[in-house]
């Protein structure tokens, strides 16, 4: 079994590895790492590969997939919820960057006509190999990969967290000796915040700025965290308004049509159905005139309506501004959390409204990836991977010191052979 690492080494984003079992070429992730530009994985060839994998929906790990569409064609799989939950991000990438993307709206279309749903534990054989995709615990039918060839087994990550949340069941772990383990290293160097601490912290802070007649904003990614601070509001019996705007909308009404996926359905529903949904810019306008948490995406406030929100909010000092996310560089979230300063119609103010952070992390910290690692049986080689330079490099030095595994850092080409 050998695997070409084409993306996410020492980095986050575009992930994307070609496993090869003699002769059997299986693809897990294709994505894309949005910056200034869009930059890509190393290249394959669509002809070579037998079943392409989508472990979940966000675009670090799906985005690239439809440019296998542009000169070719592969089967490609995934979980019901995640080809929905894709092609919603896809397509709005797609209108978003148009020009600079190597594949328009047809491809993405011929992808959906080549997509195989997969439910988990559902064994897809091809040659003398085979996968099968594991409950990851991170988003909406977010997935690992377990591939297995005369008698090697390989468990990638994808992006995990073994605990799950009050919307996910946790991680599933139960797969067995394995030989190599490609692990995602995120947070590999930091723990974070208890999750009842985030949450009693965030509920704190609402009613602080709701009591002095402000308005919450929550910028969020559209995808989980929009949902999930909507069940961290009613399961806190939070007493007023909370509205939900932007694709955060399109992202509920799929979730609601896989309640087999969640880790209770009716709490779910009776949280996203608890709060005002937004449909429009007349809605949108109504919302600002009553104090309320107000979820919408972008997350990081690059696009979509949280920057209309965050003009009209951000100027006042009664509001509050609660960031959930994470905020990558060179993102106006991360600008906001660092400076205080907001662009509104292309100037620059310093934001009179409160600004917090929060941790609401769906992927796995330091403790709970080294609980996953104490759970790994066999003596796998490791590739740390999904995460910055350091975070990979120091992960891999502590897995080989801790456990005695073979673990390193690969660099984007490399190719590993078990």
């Amino acid at each position: 079994m050998q695997v070409k690492v084409l993306g996410a080494a020492k980095e986050v984003g575009r992930s994307a590895f070609q496993v090869n079992c003699d002769g059997v070429s299986f693809l897990l992730d294709y994505g894309v790492e949005l910056g200034k530009e869009p930059a890509y994985p190393l290249q394959v060839d669509p002809q070579e590969i037998n079943a392409a994998i989508i472990t979940h929906a966000h675009l670090d790990h799906s985005g690239y997939m439809p440019s296998l569409f542009v000169h070719g064609s592969a089967d490609v799989y995934a979980t019901p919820p995640t080809f929905d939950l894709s092609r919603l991000l896809i397509e709005d990438m797609v209108r978003l960057e148009k020009s600079s993307l190597p594949y328009d709206l047809s491809e993405v279309s011929k992808m959906m006509l080549h997509s195989k749903e997969l439910g988990y534990r559902e064994k897809v054989t091809r040659g003398n190999a085979s996968f099968e995709l594991r409950e990851s615990g991170h988003v909406l039918g977010g997935a690992s990969v377990l591939v297995e060839s005369q008698n090697k087994k390989l468990f990638y990550t994808g992006d995990i967290n073994p605990r799950g949340s009050r919307m996910l069941r946790e991680a599933d772990l139960d797969f067995g000796e394995i030989d190599l383990l490609i692990t995602e290293s995120t947070y590999s160097q930091t723990d974070q915040m208890p999750r009842n601490e985030s949450e009693e912290k965030f509920i704190e802070f609402a009613y602080e700025v709701l009591d002095r007649k402000g308005s919450l904003f929550v910028p969020a990614f559209s995808v989980e965290r929009s949902q999930e601070i909507a069940v961290v509001l009613k399961n806190a019996k939070f007493k007023h308004k909370v509205v939900m705007d932007g694709m955060a909308i399109k992202v509920n009404e799929i979730m609601l049509r896989y309640p087999e996926y969640l880790r209770d359905a009716k709490v779910f529903a009776d949280s996203v159905n608890h709060a005002v949904w937004v449909r429009g810019e007349s809605e949108r306008k109504k919302m600002l005139s009553e104090p309320a948490v107000i979820i919408s995406p972008a997350g990081m406030l690059v696009g979509g309506s949280a920057v209309f929100y965050l003009q009209n909010l951000a100027l006042d000092k009664k509001n509050g501004i609660a960031l959930v996310s994470y905020q990558g560089e060179g993102t106006p979230g991360r600008k906001l959390l660092e400076t205080g300063k907001v662009n509104i119609r292309g100037k620059e103010f310093r934001a009179e409204s409160e600004v917090r952070q929060f941790e609401f992390s769906g992927h796995a910290d330091r403790t709970s990836l080294f609980d996953m690692m104490n759970k790994i049986k066999g003596n796998p080689k490791v590739l740390t991977i999904h995460g910055d330079n350091e975070s990979c490099t120091k992960f891999a030095e502590e897995i080989h010191e801790r456990f005695g595994f073979d673990a390193h850092a690969p660099i984007a080409g490399e190719v590993v052979t078990v």
